[in-house]
């Protein structure tokens, strides 16, 4: 049958599943926009307030879900606008796919109105783009960028669409979604060796990543810990695989991680990495990471084998198949000495003091998960409350954390949760922690929150400052306060109100116990201003290129 772009651009859609599609008219996607209200009964369009809300929208849909977010534009600003959640999204390896509309064909390259090289500006930051120059490409590059994203490492992929080629026609034919093919395939070999160094080690530990959660499945990783006796700490990326109080579970790793995982790293005899890169927010001095163990690498992207640490066995593959892989060939232990060694390094981890006047994070996020319950999502901005989220959250499911972590993206929760909220529906409980100066970035999608009537709850770590960097400076730059007091007068509550939430604000436990259960009951989406200390830290914090030696816990 003979359709125009427009329509391709639909039915390729609804082809590949895609029930959600979060974006922002303009004149280079009028078309596309045309037909989407045509077939809104087919696919949901969530209009945002900005495109950079949309792009952290659909990455926030994916990571709730493991399904592909997807993102419209129209050409020049729209399309630059895109950049930031792009970019977010390759670094954390999210399935994204991003549309653009552009100028036509006979246009491009001439500084026409509204026209940017979109293509070009996010090579760097995407697993693959495109710009389709004939309606006869268009069916198979969306197809193709489908599959690109959910193909072994996942990430974001970009399809720029000129206006002429969506008003243009061509013959359809209609396809059936191409199978991912998983990445099973793994080195026999290897899998022995990494099982008889395992086998062999007195002091063993698992450190993971992100890539554990978006292999084929946590399990293995939980088996194989369980088989063997070892402990486990994990990335910012990883929170939520492991359950809270699971007795493997060391917690978070690296500059605010606690004191006895990177103690175990340290004295570990094997380190077993799985589906983690080796960043600096981790490996701190990589000369003198995990000095005295050998390590392990596992992860299905080849190019990250070795890149930050030198390592001593690496397999590629899914994590997920390499750990099932290896578990025949492992003996069941139970490594009694090293743990008790660990649990009297646990004994020295930093412990916050909890108040009954004032509210401080840790009470504030206990309070949360009281309320909220183990199955509720949560979604933080970038800042010292990300942090104490990754400390103190009971994370109980491995998509319930969704965080910015490798570009580290203030302005991303709000975004994000509404795409998270948009994909688990209104029954599911979303919950968005942020910080007064992470939330400036974009409030704006309140609106957005407001108009679909989500009942996402906003929890606003408010010390009237910008803190993690306020925290830099108050430790390595002697109390000299650059521009991270910003003396803003924002009164969220009025703001709240003024875009059609409901606003609450809490400076003790109780008025805080009160204002999330209050907001609980709510049929649409709530803010909570919460005044917090602007000392308050985010301990301990390890010095980048420090080791555990350099901890600082007060």
């Amino acid at each position: 049958m003979k359709l125009t772009g427009s329509q391709i651009f639909v039915e390729v859609l609804v082809e590949q599943g895609v029930d959600t599609l979060f974006g922002y008219p303009g004149g280079a996607v009028l078309n596309l926009y045309d037909e989407l209200y045509k077939n809104s009964d087919r696919i949901r369009h969530v209009l945002t307030a900005h495109e950079q809300g949309a792009s952290h929208a659909a990455d926030g849909y994916a990571r709730a879900t493991g399904r592909t977010g997807v993102v419209l534009a129209t050409s020049g600003p729209g399309a630059t606008n895109l950049v930031t959640g792009i970019a977010t999204a390759y670094m954390d390896s999210v399935p994204m796919v991003a549309f653009t509309g552009n100028v036509a064909t006979t246009l491009l390259g001439k500084d026409s109105f509204q026209e940017a090289y979109i293509e070009g500006i996010t090579m760097p930051i995407t697993k693959h783009n495109y710009t389709v120059r004939r309606v006869e490409d268009l069916a198979d590059t969306m197809r193709a960028a489908f599959r690109i994203a959910q193909s072994g490492r996942k990430g974001p992929v970009l399809v720029d669409i000129p206006k002429d080629i969506t008003a243009a026609s061509c013959e359809f034919t209609p396809k059936a979604p191409e199978l991912i093919r998983t990445v099973t395939r793994y080195n026999e070999a290897d899998v022995k060796k990494a099982a008889q160094m395992i086998n062999a080690s007195e002091r063993p530990i698992v450190y993971f990543g992100g890539g554990v959660r978006s292999a084929a499945g946590c399990q293995p990783l939980r088996d194989l810990l369980e088989k063997t006796g070892m402990p486990a700490t994990y990335t910012l990326m990883a929170a939520g695989v492991l359950s809270y109080g699971e007795p493997h579970n060391l917690g978070l790793l690296g500059m605010h991680g606690c004191y006895a995982a990177n103690k175990a790293i340290d004295e570990a005899d094997l380190v077993i990495a799985v589906g983690t890169r080796f960043s600096d927010r981790v490996a701190l001095n990589p000369d003198s990471f995990a000095k005295r163990a050998k390590i392990i690498q596992i992860d299905i992207d080849p190019s990250e084998l070795g890149k930050n640490v030198d390592v001593d066995l690496s397999l590629t593959g899914d994590a997920s198949y390499i750990l099932q892989a290896i578990l025949p060939y492992v003996e069941k232990t139970e490594h009694k000495l090293w743990m008790e060694q660990i649990r009297g390094w646990q004994k020295n981890d930093y412990k916050p003091v909890d108040s009954d006047t004032e509210l401080k994070p840790h009470q504030i996020i206990d309070e949360i998960c009281n309320q909220a319950g183990p199955e509720a999502v949560y979604v933080t901005d970038v800042g010292q409350h990300q942090m104490w989220a990754a400390q103190y959250l009971h994370h109980t499911k491995s998509r319930g954390f969704l965080t910015s972590g490798g570009l580290g993206t203030m302005g991303f929760g709000y975004g994000a949760a509404i795409g998270a909220q948009m994909a688990l529906g209104r029954d599911a409980r979303v919950v968005m922690l942020t910080g007064d100066g992470s939330f400036h970035m974009n409030l704006n999608e309140a609106c957005t929150a407001v108009s679909y009537d989500l009942p996402i709850i906003t929890v606003i770590f408010n010390n009237q400052v910008l803190g993690m960097v306020r925290q830099w400076q108050t430790t390595f730059y002697e109390k000299r306060y650059s521009d991270t007091d910003p003396h803003r007068k924002t009164d969220f509550v009025k703001l709240a109100e003024g875009f059609g939430a409901k606003g609450y604000r809490a400076a003790t436990p109780a008025e805080f116990k009160a204002a999330f259960a209050d907001a609980m009951k709510q049929k649409g989406p709530s803010w909570i201003d919460c005044r917090i200390g602007k000392d308050e830290k985010v301990l301990p914090m390890i010095p980048g290129g420090g080791t555990v030696n350099d901890i600082i816990m007060e």
